[in-house]
């Protein structure tokens, strides 16, 4: 089992920046990839951001690139979710995930074996 606790939002003005943070702990070493996904609203979660964990490959949705930054930290096992230039239309909840899967398809919620709480960004216009 891994656990993961994802924090670091809040309400910030549009053109901020937030930096979301989410931590793994417990049987992490099989871990392939971790990534963040965000939920707004009566819409489905979608995908944001991911990372592989042997090639520190990063992705991204489109709506997201240029703006947001994933990165980690090997020693703390901690992702990092930098969102710079925020828009009103990225508040949601967003959500930590990882998956041990292999191979897998990345973007894609059903590739994820765990889930953090989720924290909430909240964009002002």
């Amino acid at each position: 089992q891994v656990q993961l606790v994802d924090t670091g939002g809040g309400l910030v003005q549009a053109g901020g920046s937030l930096r979301l943070s989410c931590t793994a702990s417990g049987r992490t070493f099989s871990t392939v990839a971790m990534g963040w996904f965000r939920q707004a609203p009566g819409k489905e979660r979608e995908f944001v951001a991911a990372i592989t964990l042997s090639s520190d490959s990063t992705y991204y949705a489109d709506s997201v690139k240029g703006r947001f930054t994933i990165s980690r930290d090997r020693t703390k096992s901690t992702v990092y979710l930098q969102m710079n230039s925020l828009k009103p239309e990225d508040t949601a909840v967003y959500y930590c995930a990882a998956t041990q899967k292999s191979p897998l398809v990345i973007v894609r919620e059903p590739s994820y074996d765990y889930w953090g709480q989720g924290t909430q960004v909240t964009v002002s216009s």
